[in-house]
């Protein structure tokens, strides 16, 4: 990661609501182009859910552009990644990888939950180096949506 990438990833302490309102857009545009499985209902059913989250996770990292604009966003609670977005307008710019790798190096991170019919997502984690060791059935709010559960190769 260049120094540059280092300097547009930015540690969160003071979590404005026009901060964690544009977070929360990032979230929904990222989720609507890739989690197909989830309804119009679902998608709103967790806006507060993802809020909350956004407001209590222990450690939420920015990436922003050249106006230190966000384009994603990383949260990270007790060594696992409970959330990676990316806005749909910057995907492909490598800005998940980054995210990802700053956390491993930074936080020790080691472990990710993936929702299994997200294919492209779970791609992503193996290709970053976690592998599955345990799948559920039903997601944290106990929707019939399936985790697979996945830690850094290493640590299997």
């Amino acid at each position: 990661m260049t120094g540059e990438d280092r300097e547009r990833i930015r540690r969160i302490t003071t979590r404005t609501e026009a901060l964690l309102s544009g977070l929360l857009d990032i979230w929904e545009a990222s989720v609507r182009l890739t989690h197909h499985f989830l309804s119009e209902q679902d998608i709103a059913a967790l806006r507060p859910v993802v809020l909350e989250g956004l407001r209590e996770i222990g450690h939420l990292l920015v990436f922003t552009d050249e106006q230190e604009q966000p384009l994603g966003f990383i949260g990270v609670q007790d060594h696992k990644i409970e959330m990676l977005f990316v806005a749909p307008e910057a995907m492909g710019q490598g800005i998940g990888r980054k995210l990802v790798a700053r956390v491993i190096e930074a936080l020790d991170v080691h472990e990710v939950d993936v929702n299994e019919q997200n294919p492209q997502a779970a791609g992503f984690y193996e290709h970053m180096g976690f592998q599955v060791f345990d799948r559920s059935a039903l997601d944290g709010q106990g929707n019939p949506f399936p985790i697979l559960h996945m830690k850094l190769s290493s640590l299997i």
